[in-house]
């Protein structure tokens, strides 16, 4: 074993983070929400979810998010099942309704359009892609009925401005169907500018998985209730309409895990607190700053999104030169309790991916990545 071996590298106390969690999800779970539910005692977990006190929860949260994304008037926030991987397939019969155009640039931005593309009653979807690293725009089309964005990559950590492509101005144009899983409550989004914005819990919202959610424009209510009249089949489960229906009544088709509706409930009610979204934003653009001006100035990494417009302030992907191994880093950084900083596993670079939700203090951030450098500094001893 030489002196170099990860084995062999001790990180100072001193430099680790308070709370050495950075999963891009599930993701840090914040410790005073953890202990609420504790003190919940008996009057939460192993209570029905047809009933008023879960019932007022899921109404917390489709106000909270209302509140959050500063909804206009007529759009509803709709609860269901599954996480976005679910709601994919329940778009495909519920939100299309011949033919979609997708933006695909990574992993979870394809897999809408890989849904689409399966689907037997649907078209063929339009498919623009774009390398890793980078993001393609939406290119207005009278034969789409549905453009699916992604808002942030979460396998890249590229993030896209949300706007209609010229000539879509409303549900006549096609629906603006935004994937938000790992961009919403932290990165800034204008409501005016989609009609479906969906997403899970287990990023920003600091909550569990297997739940979606979606801010839906009247235009977007109306296409639901319409196909589900026209005599399409559709799985309940993947209902939206009845989705649309339970979610009116604050409650969900199907039962829903109780530990997830709390913690998203309280992640919204603590986001809400300190300010709303753009407080939320501007916490992850600080963390954002800290971690890629680190990377560009320590000679050894750099982000690897090229177009700092581009660069995620929420999912961070920073590139090893061929000298470091990242995977030592992250298996040095894991022995110290500094979890999940790997890089997403089908994009096979040399790299660290590093969340940066609001729950994820900026100064664990920058404790982070002087733990790096010290790793690093230990490695080439």
């Amino acid at each position: 074993m030489t002196p170099t071996s990860p084995t062999t590298i001790t990180l100072p106390p001193s430099l680790l983070p308070a709370d050495g969690r950075f999963g891009s999800g599930p993701s840090k779970v914040r410790h005073e929400h953890v202990e609420r539910l504790v003190e919940t005692g008996s009057t939460l977990l192993g209570t029905s979810h047809r009933q008023q006190p879960v019932r007022a929860m899921v109404g917390r949260i489709r106000a909270g998010l209302s509140e959050l994304f500063s909804l206009p008037d007529g759009y509803e926030v709709i609860l269901g099942n599954g996480g976005t991987t679910c709601f994919w397939d329940a778009a495909t019969f519920g939100l299309i309704e011949a033919q979609s155009q997708h933006l695909s640039f990574g992993e979870f931005s394809s897999k809408f359009a890989a849904a689409a593309k399966a689907a037997p009653h649907l078209k063929d979807p339009q498919v623009i892609e774009s390398a890793t690293g980078t993001h393609p725009l939406p290119v207005a089309d009278p034969d789409v009925d549905l453009y699916a964005l992604t808002h942030n990559e979460t396998s890249t950590g590229v993030a896209m401005e949300i706007r209609r492509p010229g000539g879509a101005g409303g549900p006549a144009d096609g629906l603006m169907a935004v994937d938000a899983t790992s961009a919403a409550g932290g990165l800034r989004v204008d409501p005016t500018q989609f009609d479906v914005y969906y997403l899970a819990p287990q990023k920003c919202f600091a909550a569990d998985g297997g739940l979606w959610a979606a801010a839906c424009s009247p235009g977007a209510v109306e296409r639901i209730e319409r196909i589900a009249s026209s005599g399409r089949w559709v799985p309940a489960f993947l209902d939206l309409k009845i989705a649309l229906d339970n979610s009116r009544l604050d409650q969900t088709y199907n039962t829903p895990a109780l530990v997830t509706l709390y913690l998203f409930a309280e992640q919204l009610d603590w986001m809400l607190e300190q300010g709303g979204l753009e407080w939320t934003a501007a916490r992850c653009d600080q963390s954002a700053e800290i971690l890629y001006t680190w990377a560009e100035q320590s000679g050894f990494a750099r982000p690897f999104v090229q177009t700092p417009r581009d660069r995620s302030h929420v999912v961070g992907t920073i590139d090893f030169v061929d000298e470091i191994d990242a995977s030592a880093i992250a298996k040095v950084l894991r022995r110290h309790g500094v979890v999940d900083t790997e890089p997403y596993r089908k994009l096979g670079r040399n790299q660290l991916r590093i969340a940066m939700f609001p729950a994820i203090d900026p100064g664990d951030v920058a404790a982070l990545c002087a733990c790096i450098t010290h790793i690093v500094g230990a490695l080439a001893a």
